[in-house]
């Protein structure tokens, strides 16, 4: 009986630890339907299968402790493949990608949510308000200390203070990052 009880403490703290290297990522449909019964801002990760810079942003900064512990416990964190087949149904407008080729290699037609969502670069991180409008859309692959700035700043509201690029500059001076 100890050892099966010895082994459960095991597991379920594996199980914890685990779950926390690793962000929650759901779709975009899954995300607007939670926002309704908890409003909560979101986090989209924008991505194509052939870009590189979306797969070291995955690698290296989406499994960052930080990064994770900070998205999961402020954000519905979404990943989104722009040149993917998923109806998504986005402020009474149902989004999908009809242009689709099966089987394509490298590069192929973009979703129209991320055509809407004005997406012209990879990977795009997206921001959405707690009622799923969009608050701001970050280009690039970010380092987990890049990014801590959009993360707190996002979730913070602090956003809603920065109005003009001095008052961005002068937040960017002040802040004081904690991600490792």
């Amino acid at each position: 009986m100890k050892n099966i009880l010895l082994l459960a403490f095991v597991l379920i703290g594996f199980t914890t630890t685990y779950a926390q290297n690793k962000i929650n990522w759901m779709s975009m449909t899954e995300a607007l339907a939670a926002q309704k019964e908890y409003p909560k801002k979101i986090f989209m990760d924008v991505y194509t299968n052939w870009c590189g810079p979306c797969k070291l942003l995955d690698k290296r900064t989406f499994h960052n402790k930080d990064v994770v512990k900070f998205i999961n416990e402020n954000y519905y964190a979404v990943k989104f493949n722009a040149e993917g087949t998923e109806e998504i149904t986005y402020q009474d407008f149902t989004y999908t990608n009809p242009n689709y080729q099966e089987g394509r290699k490298g590069r192929n037609s973009q979703h129209f949510l991320a055509h809407a969502l004005k997406i012209n670069a990879y990977p795009s991180m997206v921001f959405f308000k707690e009622n799923g409008d969009v608050i701001q859309t970050i280009v690039g692959y970010k380092t987990p200390q890049e990014l801590e700035i959009y993360l707190k700043m996002v979730a913070n509201n602090d956003y809603l203070q920065l109005t003009d690029m001095e008052s961005w500059q002068k937040y960017q001076e002040n802040f004081k990052g904690t991600f490792k």
